[in-house]
C-alpha cells in the first residue's frame, strides 16, 4: 500500500524534483519506477490473500487453497516481472519455509476436502492427498457411530442423488489478480489416487463420500455453508463432518476483532459493567447483524458506532 501510494504520486514527485529549489536529495530514475510498479505487482497477490483470510467468514479450509495459489503465482515466470526474480524466488522459499507442512496437518487437510469449492484439487502431490482423504475417512467412520447413537436408524442411501442447485451456485468470475490461478488449478486433471476401502467404511458413508467428490467444485465465490445447508439431507454423514470442520476459523484475527468490540464496551464511563452484562453487549454486537433480518438498504446502528448494511 506505500508503494501504491507512492506510484500514484510519481507525477506530483517528479514536478517537485524538476523544480530547482526543491530540497529533495535525490530523485527516482525511470528503472526505479519501473522496479516499484514491478514489486507492487508481486506483492498484492500477499494483501489479497491477506484480506481474504481475515475476513471473519473464512475458515481452515482456505489455508491450503491460498498456499497453493501463492506458490503458483510466484513460480511462474512472466515477462512484466523481469528484474525481480531474485525478490520472487525469496518470497517463493519464504512460503515454502513457512507452509511446507499445512497439507500434512489434519485440521487443514480435512477442512479442504470438506469445502465444496475446494475439494481434492489443491493439494500439490498424491501422497499428501492419499494422507488427506485417510483423515477423511477416519473423521466419517467416527461421525457415522456418533450419528447412529443420536439418530434413529433409517434406510441405505440406494442412489445418489445430484446436488441440489441453488442460486449463485455456478462459477463467477473474479476481478482478484490470483483468480486465474484458482481456475487453472481446477481445471488440472487432479491426480488418480485409491478412495477409501468399501470394508473399512460403512456403506452409505462411502456412497456419500463418493458421490460428494465424484461432483465439480462450486464457483469460488460461492457459500460452502449454502451447499451443506441444502445437500444435509442427501449427505448426512459428510454435513455433519463439514459442520465439525468448517467452523473453525482461518487466523486469529476474527478473535483479536472481539477482543477490540469489548474494548469498546468497557471504558471509563462503564466502571460498574459486571462480567456477565459484558458478555451479553459483547454478544448482541457480534451477533445482531445475523439475528436481525434487514430490508435491502435498511441500516442499524451497533454498540461501538458500527453500522451494519444488509
Amino acid at each position: 500500500m506505500m508503494i501504491d501510494s507512492l506510484l500514484h504520486a510519481k507525477r506530483a514527485l517528479q514536478a517537485y524534483a524538476s523544480d530547482s529549489n526543491s530540497n529533495l536529495p535525490d530523485t527516482i530514475t525511470g528503472n526505479q519506477w519501473s522496479l516499484l510498479e514491478k514489486t507492487a505487482t508481486v506483492l498484492k497477490p500477499f494483501q489479497e490473500l491477506t484480506a481474504e483470510v481475515s475476513a471473519a467468514s473464512a475458515t481452515a479450509a482456505d489455508v491450503i487453497p491460498s498456499v497453493r495459489v501463492l506458490t503458483r503465482f510466484l513460480d511462474t515466470e512472466s515477462e512484466a516481472h523481469r528484474g525481480i526474480q531474485t525478490m520472487k524466488a525469496t518470497l517463493l522459499d519464504a512460503v515454502h519455509r513457512r507452509f511446507y507442512h499445512v497439507e500434512m496437518e489434519p485440521l487443514y487437510a480435512v477442512a479442504t476436502l470438506l469445502d465444496p469449492r475446494y475439494k481434492d484439487k489443491f493439494f500439490t502431490n498424491a501422497t499428501n492427498l492419499d494422507q488427506a482423504k485417510k483423515a477423511l475417512k477416519a473423521e466419517v467412520m467416527k461421525m457415522e457411530q456418533e450419528l447412529k447413537k443420536t439418530m434413529p436408524p433409517s434406510g441405505e442411501v440406494s442412489e445418489a442423488e445430484p446436488a441440489r442447485q441453488t442460486p449463485g451456485m455456478e462459477a463467477e468470475s473474479s476481478t482478484s489478480s490470483l483468480g486465474s490461478y484458482f481456475d487453472e488449478i481446477l481445471e488440472e486433471s487432479s491426480t488418480a489416487v485409491a478412495g477409501p476401502s468399501e470394508q473399512e467404511i460403512p456403506p452409505g458413508a462411502l456412497i456419500q463420500l463418493e458421490s460428494y467428490l465424484s461432483e465439480a467444485p462450486l464457483g469460488r465465490k460461492n457459500n460452502p455453508f449454502h451447499y451443506w445447508r441444502d445437500n444435509q439431507a442427501r449427505l448426512p454423514t459428510l454435513a455433519a463432518t463439514a459442520a465439525k470442520f468448517l467452523c473453525a476459523p482461518c487466523t486469529s484475527v476474527e478473535s483479536e476483532r472481539l477482543f477490540s468490540a469489548v474494548s469498546l464496551i468497557i471504558d471509563e464511563h462503564r466502571s460498574r459493567l459486571t462480567p456477565e452484562h459484558v458478555e451479553m453487549i459483547t454478544f448482541v454486537n457480534k451477533n445482531l447483524p445475523i439475528m436481525v433480518r434487514l430490508q435491502p438498504g435498511q441500516t442499524v446502528e451497533i454498540e461501538g458506532s458500527v453500522e451494519m448494511e444488509q
